[in-house]
């Protein structure tokens, strides 16, 4: 039962959040790869179906209004695919100053997320990898 309420709470949330960017191209394919990712890496004693259900009213939200929300996930995808892409991009004379603040420069977003995370009872992922 719990793996089916995965499945299910995964579907979900993937719906209303390509409902939320309004099945934008380079947005949902973020969007896709960063809830798999989090799906895959979570365990089963981390799901909280209150967590989900708070998750998708306030995806419910972004997707109706062009609020606070919406330009809350607008602005999450965003980062996420500047930090996807330049993880692409290294290059191959990067010293070893360069190759820290790429690993640590997201340090301070992942922790605004985990904090709205916390003060809204949300699951939003917020960090997947820490690569260069």
């Amino acid at each position: 039962m719990p793996n089916e309420a995965i499945v299910h709470a995964y579907r979900h949330v993937l719906r209303h959040s390509l409902r939320a960017i309004q099945f934008s191209k380079p947005a949902r394919f973020t969007l896709r790869d960063r809830l798999r990712a989090a799906f895959r890496k979570g365990s089963v004693s981390d799901f909280d179906q209150q967590k989900i259900t708070n998750t998708l009213e306030f995806l419910h939200y972004a997707a109706k209004q062009n609020g606070l929300e919406h330009k809350i996930v607008k602005n999450l995808l965003f980062v996420w695919w500047n930090q996807d892409r330049g993880s692409k991009k290294i290059r191959k004379n990067a010293g070893i100053e360069d190759v820290e603040i790429r690993t640590t420069a997201y340090d301070s977003f992942n922790h605004n997320i985990r904090m709205l995370n916390e003060s809204m009872g949300m699951c939003i992922p917020s960090m997947i990898s820490r690569d260069p």
